[in-house]
Parts: C-alpha cells; sequence; structure tokens
C-alpha cells in the first residue's frame, strides 16, 4: 500500500532507524524510504548500509548539525516540485539529540508537512526497564559538557519530583554521576548500555553504590533518576533561581513561570519582586 501524509501533499517524514537490531526497523519507515525522492542522511556512509541491508537504492544528500542551514532550502526544493523527502539520523528519531529541527521548523513555516514516524529511540526502552516510576517523565538529554553549566542544570533539576531521563557518553559518566550525587542526593537509579545491541546490559540501584562499582562503562548510556521524593523548602532563592534559568538560555517570563511553580508562590508575586530586586 502507497504511504502517504494525512492530506497527501508533499511532505517531509522524519523516520526513525534502528539503534541496534534492524529488525527494529518498522514496515512503514521501510516503505517511506522506498517512495521519496531522496533521503537526507545525518551519516551517508551509515545510511548506506541500513539501505543496503532493506535493498532500498534511494539518492542520498548529507543532512547534519553543521549544514542544516544549506540543507533546509534543498529540502524545501524537492517539496516545491512536488516530491516528498526523507530525513534520518545515524540511529534513532530525528530530532532527538540529533540534528534536523532546524529543518523541521523551516518546512512548518514554509507551509509544507512534516510527518513523524513511530519507531526506534532509546529513551522508552531505558524508562520502562529502569524499574522507577514511568509517569511523569522528563527527557533531558545530555547535560553540559563543561561541569560548572552541569552543576547548574541539576540545581535546577533538583527539586523536579518526575523522573529525568538523560544521555551520556562513557568518558564523561562517572563526573555526570558524582554531580548527581553530590547534588540531587542518594537517589535510585538506572543505567542502560547498548540498548538493542547485542551487549545491551542495564544496572540498577542507588547514586551512591552505583558510583562504587561503576567505573568504566562503554557504548551508548541512557541514565534514569528517580525524582525528588523529599518534601522540604527549596534553599535557593528565588531571584537566584531565575536568574540561573536565564543564563542557561531560558526567557525571563518563561524563568519567571517555572520558578513560580517550583517555588509555589504566586507568578505575579514572584515578576514584581524580580523585577524590583534588579
Amino acid at each position: 500500500m502507497k504511504q502517504k501524509s494525512y492530506d497527501e501533499k508533499p511532505t517531509l517524514y522524519l523516520v526513525p532507524t534502528p539503534i541496534g537490531n534492524m529488525d527494529d526497523m518498522t514496515i512503514r519507515s521501510i516503505n517511506i524510504l522506498k517512495e521519496v525522492e531522496v533521503i537526507f542522511s545525518e551519516d551517508t556512509r551509515e545510511t548506506i548500509k541500513l539501505l543496503k541491508y532493506f535493498e532500498i537504492n534511494k539518492k542520498l544528500i548529507a543532512a547534519h548539525e553543521h549544514n542544516e542551514d544549506k540543507v533546509k532550502l534543498k529540502m524545501l526544493d524537492y517539496l516545491q516540485k512536488g516530491h516528498s523527502v526523507a530525513l534520518v539520523t545515524d540511529r534513532g528519531t530525528p530530532i532527538i539529540s540529533d540534528p534536523g529541527y532546524k529543518c523541521a521548523t523551516y518546512i512548518i513555516d514554509n507551509g509544507y508537512n512534516v510527518v513523524g514516524l513511530p519507531g526506534p529511540t532509546a529513551l522508552i526502552p531505558a524508562l520502562i526497564m529502569s524499574g522507577l516510576e514511568p509517569h511523569p517523565f522528563l527527557f533531558y538529554g545530555f547535560l553540559n559538557s563543561k561541569k560548572s553549566k552541569r552543576k547548574k542544570e541539576l540545581i535546577i533539576l533538583k527539586e523536579y519530583q518526575f523522573t529525568i531521563i538523560f544521555y551520556e557518553t562513557p568518558h564523561r559518566i562517572k563526573e555526570s554521576l558524582e554531580d548527581m550525587f553530590n547534588i540531587l542526593g542518594n537517589r535510585k537509579i538506572s543505567i542502560i548500555r547498548e540498548i538493542s545491541k547485542k551487549f545491551e546490559e542495564v544496572y540498577r540501584d542507588n547514586l551512591e553504590e552505583i558510583i562504587k562499582y561503576l567505573d568504566t562503562i562503554k557504548g551508548e548510556i541512557v541514565i534514569v533518576v528517580e525524582g525528588n521524593k523529599e518534601e522540604h523548602i527549596i534553599d535557593i532563592p528565588i531571584n537566584d533561581h531565575i536568574k540561573l534559568l536565564i543564563n542557561d538560555g531560558i526567557s525571563t517570563n518563561e524563568a519567571i513561570k517555572m520558578v513560580s511553580k517550583i517555588h509555589k508562590t504566586d507568578k505575579n508575586e514572584v515578576y514584581k519582586n524580580y523585577h524590583k530586586g534588579k
């Protein structure tokens, strides 16, 4: 059956690709890749392997974080000529800690369809096998690689009561876990590596214990951390909390809204006191 977008107009399809086992590729995703005019790919070398496995022969155009501003123009040109196109990343779902956001928003702003297909992603399998509460949850992605900024991020996240999911690299895992322990406290944690691959492993413990025996770990890593279960007064002043969020790139109004919820304080009062104290 021919695959079509919801209104049958030229469409940019965001196609998830296997994060490990090739059998994770959906039938719909395979059919979309066979039918689009061209496939935009984060790494054409990786995508060629995928296409060969599923016997797909399509033109590939590189689309990665360093050329999205140029590539989005090419995407639009194909759509304007009546052709649907696909975007894939090396593994997993485009835009989720991968390139694609600039292209997708540009195509949307120009009035064309952007359709995301269901499929492989690391965060959901990690969450459901973590043994921690599955909802509500926050997918945070990668913490900042700089220690000072990473600690600020964790301070902001400290009071959140929902399960938090992080991605991390092997060379930074120990430092990140130590920062989590020092700032978040001794919470329950699950670390899952190499999801859907031959050497998939799951570690479940509390932060204090897991740091003792998990000195090194290889592969692609997902960290799932328990939310804040304590009832206590937040020890960071409201205005300082707002400034931390603003320094991380959040707008003043959004920061005030977030802080008022976290501190359980009237938003208008927070707004007034913040601007009075500047």
